[in-house]
Formats: C-alpha cells, structure tokens, sequence
C-alpha cells in the first residue's frame, strides 16, 4: 500500500550492466495511464502494469532490470529488480 499521497507517478526503467544504470525507455512511463488510480492515496494499495518491449538491436545479454515508480516530488513509490536474459 502506498505510504506517500502523489497526483501522479512516474516509471524509471533501467539495464543494471557492470554497475552502471542505462535508461531504458519505455512507451508509457506515465503510470497514472498504467493501471494505477491517480491521485494516490496513503494506505491504499494499487495495481501496475506495463510492458518492455525488447527491440531486434539489443544484443543477446544478461542483465538486471531496475524499474522504479515516482511520485510527484521524484520520491520512490517502488522500485524492483528483475534479472533478464535477451537472446536475439
């Protein structure tokens, strides 16, 4: 459940390779456009959605995905890590 209140949010996306964070873009970084209801409220818990789309260029690699959430003020709503492997 959400434990900050924000008009909107934003999804920050990025490849973790040798410690170095590349941004990623992604089509929709809006989130209040990606399931979840804006404003947030505090306490209330929120569904999230969205999509990395791999394009054909990206080379075949393995690395981990951070992919944060901000509120208005750039606070982190959440952030996760996913490991990825692209094989193209």
């Amino acid at each position: 459940s959400a434990e900050i209140e924000s008009q909107g949010s934003k999804a920050r996306v990025y490849g973790e390779m040798l410690h170095v964070d590349i941004p990623f873009p992604i089509p929709e970084p809006d989130g209040c456009k990606s399931g979840i209801q804006c404003p947030i409220q505090k306490g209330r818990s929120y569904s999230y959605l969205n999509k990395l789309p791999v394009k054909s260029e990206y080379p075949s690699i393995k690395l981990v995905v951070k992919w944060e959430l901000v509120d208005d003020q750039d606070q982190m709503l959440f952030c996760w890590k996913i490991p990825v492997q692209i094989t193209s």
